[in-house]
């Protein structure tokens, strides 16, 4: 069996855990079998200093690379998008069988050309603007990961892991993947994507002019009987015309949006202990299980299972 050469580009301000994610999966799954030969690289210097104040050895200055799987993490380094940084991705990334981002990591692939024409994610907080700056890099806000072809991108922070991992399992398996969930103690497949974590992830920047009096309506009373009908004469336009402009600025309907801003208010609820009934009428939904539906298509959790996740570690 040949050794698989991960490379993991390292640089000042990196987020030490989008290094580190990555390397222990790899390590685990290593298990002494020569599996993986995990190797940072770097523009120069013996070590960097990471966002966190951490310092990390670099193992090889960046030549010509030679790595089946070249691993991009971000932080405010990556942010930054220095050139030489860029250049060398573009260099490193070349002969490299796959290459993979977490969190921003994913805006120094775009820069350096990368993902152009192809879907990718990022942090969710940064999405938006990942899809602004980059127009030709198809955006996937809620993704925990993505492939494309041999680029994969993924989320912020600890779904690093989850890439990782779900690159050992393409390398060797599923129970290879498993073993290696299981002694780490992470989720084999996480459920549920970014949107568990922010509510408004699906909106942009709110526009000015008459649809932000619509905008801010409805997220000030959610439960409010906020029918197309009535946004509509709220902004002064026809219903067609409200479609439009909703589709313009936020690429989804007003009934999404009524739907986007209940779930966010029955969310609030429900971690400060109330019950799915409570949340439910609170949030302006006729039932529970209106409520519940709703749950399932933006989070892809259940009211209960966001509520258990989110309202307490469960340590005291």
């Amino acid at each position: 069996m040949m050794v698989h050469r991960v490379g993991v580009l390292v640089f000042d301000d990196v987020l030490l855990l989008d290094v580190a994610g990555p390397v222990q999966v790899f390590s685990e799954a290593d298990a002494g079998l020569g599996r993986y030969e995990i190797v940072t690289v770097g523009l120069a210097g013996p070590v960097v200093r990471t966002s966190s104040g951490v310092r990390l050895s670099v193992d090889e200055a960046a030549g010509d690379g030679g790595f089946d799987t070249l691993i991009v993490p971000g932080g405010e380094g990556a942010r930054r998008l220095d050139q030489e940084l860029v250049t060398t991705l573009r260099r490193l990334s070349g002969p490299a069988g796959r290459v993979a981002s977490v969190c921003t990591g994913a805006f120094l692939l775009a820069e350096a050309g990368i993902l152009d024409g192809r879907e990718a994610t990022t942090h969710w907080r940064h999405a938006d603007l990942l899809r602004r700056a980059y127009p030709k890099v198809k955006v996937t806000a809620d993704a925990i990961f993505v492939r494309s072809g041999s680029v994969f991108s993924s989320a912020g922070v600890t779904a690093g892991i989850d890439l990782a991992l779900a690159l050992v399992e393409d390398d060797h398996g599923a129970s290879v993947a498993r073993d290696v969930a299981q002694e780490m103690v992470v989720f084999m497949r996480r459920p549920g994507g970014q949107s568990q974590f922010s509510a408004r992830l699906a909106l942009p920047a709110e526009p000015a002019g008459p649809l932000r009096d619509v905008l801010d309506a409805v997220t000030a009373d959610p439960a409010g009987p906020h029918t197309v009908q009535a946004l509509a004469r709220r902004a002064g336009v026809s219903a067609r015309h409200l479609h439009r402009m909703f589709d313009q600025a936020l690429g989804m309907t007003p009934s999404r949006f009524v739907e986007v801003s209940r779930v966010e208010a029955a969310q609030q609820y429900l971690v400060s202990g109330a019950s799915v009934s409570t949340a439910a009428r609170a949030g302006g939904f006729s039932s529970d299980e209106t409520m519940r539906r709703a749950f399932q298509r933006q989070l892809g959790l259940t009211p209960t299972a966001y509520r258990e996740r989110f309202a307490t570690t469960g340590v005291l």
